[in-house]
């Protein structure tokens, strides 16, 4: 057993629920309910659901991958896993400091989740 991609996979399923609760309260809610024309509201809509897809799966495969027998069959799925935590990390970042706020860090934190998923991740890969 890894226990690196167990922690990995256990914080990534804790970013999903995060990403379920607050995600549909603090951006879903809104959304639906804005004034924005309905084909781009519903793409953006669809695309948080495939978020929502892609955290489970990632967690679930970290899971998986840690209580895997064979270490040898984990191959370059752990570090794709770990790329693009850090690509949804740098996302949320260059979003977040182009746009001019006051403590843009804390503005759209999503990214203080997301990075340690992947440093987890890559600890276990290496």
């Amino acid at each position: 057993m890894n226990g690196w991609l167990l922690a990995a996979g256990i914080t990534a399923f804790g970013v999903a629920a995060v990403h379920f609760v607050g995600g549909h309260r603090d951006v879903v809610r809104p959304l639906l309910s804005c004034g924005l024309a309905d084909e781009p509201k519903r793409v953006l809509h669809a695309v948080w659901h495939m978020v929502s897809v892609d955290l489970v799966f990632s967690a679930a495969a970290l899971v998986y991958l840690a209580l895997a027998d064979d270490t040898s069959a984990t191959g370059l799925v752990p570090w794709f896993v770990a790329a693009h935590f850090v690509a949804y990390a740098v996302a949320f970042l260059v979003v977040t400091l182009s746009v001019g706020w006051p403590r843009p860090l804390l503005r759209l934190p999503q990214w203080i989740l997301l990075l340690p998923v992947a440093v987890l991740t890559v600890a276990g890969a290496a």
